[in-house]
């Protein structure tokens, strides 16, 4: 019993992860009803940039983090003028395709440029481990859930009282309606592909500091897991994504308490399958019937 609770403490930290990068997901998705699969790209170019700031510059970890954050959102806009933009009036499956071309022109790229080696991220906090009773947690845990939770609080506080935000939430239900009331959806879009690549360079330091390893292709699985955290919790739902990466997270969490860390993956896939089921549009997601 104890070693489950330590799991499902565990699975806090790891879910906060996962639900920092499925927002970037259900925003975007939310705006222009997109799947970005380069989310997981952008993830893993945030760590490669805070791993250069702190081993090259020196910087600590907070000012690099924000500078990976700044960086990634630019990358993001860039991503969005460039391969998503002209194709905003085209199919939903060229959208598709060019974000998984998108996704693997990254993860080539930083292949050709920094070799597909994994590489030690610089421990810039010291590590302590604090004894709560039975249960063990460690500083750089809850550094985890803390940055998670109030980058969560800050996305909800920028999309619920600012202007921007309020133009986020008008062109995600009519696009063309909030361009007539004189919104600038292209800005707004851009905005929101910013805010979800910062999202995730945070993420990717995070876990850096984590797991002290990363490498090209760190950000495959984390992205589609992120991808099912979103889909579980209502795609397109802020709160959702949030609830999804924790539900990822403890499942994920507790197979490994249970023996079944090799089955881990097949759990998550089949948990998806079994809520969508039962809550085809997710835990917080709203059924709506489109008109055909």
């Amino acid at each position: 019993m104890e070693m489950l609770i330590q799991q499902l403490v565990n699975g806090l930290f790891l879910g906060s992860i996962y639900a920092l990068m499925a927002l970037g997901y259900t925003m975007v998705y939310g705006i222009i009803k997109l799947i970005n699969f380069a989310h997981g790209e952008v993830y893993m170019i945030g760590s490669f940039i805070g791993y250069f700031l702190i081993k090259q510059l020196g910087l600590g970890f907070f000012p690099a983090m924000i500078l990976s954050m700044i960086g990634c959102a630019a990358i993001g806009v860039i991503i969005e003028i460039l391969a998503y933009r002209p194709l905003r009036k085209s199919t939903r499956i060229s959208a598709l395709i060019t974000a998984i071309g998108v996704s693997y022109l990254l993860q080539n790229v930083m292949i050709y440029f920094f070799t597909p080696d994994k590489r030690s991220f610089p421990q810039a906090i010291e590590r302590k481990t604090y004894d709560l009773g039975f249960l063990s947690v460690s500083n750089i845990q809850l550094l985890i859930l803390g940055v998670s939770l109030v980058l969560m609080i800050l996305l909800q506080l920028i999309i619920k009282k600012t202007r921007m935000g309020k133009a986020m939430r008008a062109v995600s239900v009519d696009p063309d309606a909030a361009q007539l009331m004189g919104i600038n959806v292209n800005r707004t879009i851009s905005f929101t592909f910013a805010l979800g690549s910062a999202l995730a360079a945070a993420g990717g330091m995070l876990i850096g500091l984590y797991y002290n390893s990363i490498d090209p292709m760190m950000g495959v699985v984390p992205g589609l897991k992120s991808f099912v955290a979103a889909v579980l919790g209502g795609i397109g739902v802020i709160p959702g994504a949030a609830v999804g990466g924790f539900v990822i997270g403890l499942v994920e969490t507790l197979s490994t308490a249970l023996g079944l860390s090799a089955y881990k993956d097949a759990l998550v896939y089949g948990i998806l399958i079994l809520i969508l089921l039962i809550r085809p549009a997710g835990i917080l997601g709203k059924n709506i019937k489109e008109k055909v």
